[in-house]
């Protein structure tokens, strides 16, 4: 239902497609805030800031949440029909998966204070937050394009009647 104030209508509600490139915007920030985090907390583990205990239990804590959030903005865009961007996110899903299941029964857990520094784990956690956080950041600027051409395409600011039309 539209309420009218003047000539301009004004809609009660936003569009379906809008709130969910405003959850797309939210939660691949947040996503962004975390990765930062993860290379923070890292490079300080690798300049002997942080222990290697300290360091994979503030990392450990935040595995789940991070495949939460991008499963849910997953399956968001499957059940709003955004094929395309469903399909983009798949292979980083099926990423954040297989790390997860592939950790040994005996270990800490994704970041295991016991083998963090053997062959190169240390560089290629690093190198994973990295390449997870361009990921997340290139696509936090495709689902605002896309946030914003469909506000462009669905008339945000409809153009006032002019019904006393006095040639001006």
């Amino acid at each position: 239902m539209e309420q009218s104030s003047g000539s301009v209508t004004v809609p009660e509600s936003p569009s379906f497609d809008t709130a969910v490139y405003v959850f797309s915007l939210f939660d691949t920030g947040a996503l962004l805030f975390l990765l930062v985090y993860y290379v923070i907390t890292l490079s300080d583990l690798e300049c002997d800031y942080l222990n290697a205990q300290q360091c994979c239990y503030r990392l450990n804590i935040w595995v789940i949440p991070k495949l939460v959030a991008h499963l849910l903005l997953s399956v968001v865009f499957l059940l709003s029909g955004h094929y395309y961007l469903f399909l983009a996110s798949v292979p980083l899903a099926i990423y954040i998966i297989r790390e997860y299941m592939k950790v040994p029964a005996g270990n800490f857990g994704v970041y295991d204070p016991t083998e963090i520094h053997r062959m190169g784990q240390l560089k290629a956690h690093m190198r994973d937050a990295v390449i997870g956080l361009a990921y997340y950041l290139v696509f936090f600027f495709i689902y605002l394009y896309c946030f914003l051409t469909h506000l462009l395409r669905s008339n945000p600011i409809p153009k006032p009647d002019f019904a006393d039309d006095t040639g001006f």
